[in-house]
């Protein structure tokens, strides 16, 4: 695996990887417990985004932490009787 994805040094924890398996935990919970999970994952996707403006400054996370934003008030907005 280390030679397919070319991995030379040593695992090094970075705050997306936290950030990503708090999404994974958030759509399984979305999925057993209902749409109401929702204000979990729009408030991950907003400390991303704050952290994305903030320090990191990656169109690519900035882009992905927006989409959460919007993909979780969707969500809401369905829970709360929206569209």
């Amino acid at each position: 695996m280390k030679k397919f994805f070319k991995i030379e040094t040593a695992y090094k924890f970075e705050w997306n990887d936290l950030r990503s398996v708090t999404t994974v935990i958030n759509v399984l919970l979305i999925m057993c417990y209902g749409l109401s999970i929702a204000w979990f994952g729009l408030g991950i996707a907003l400390v991303g985004l704050v952290k994305d403006l903030t320090t990191d400054r990656h169109i690519n996370g900035i882009i992905m932490h927006l989409a959460g934003v919007a993909l979780n008030i969707h969500f809401l907005s369905l829970f709360y009787g929206g569209v």
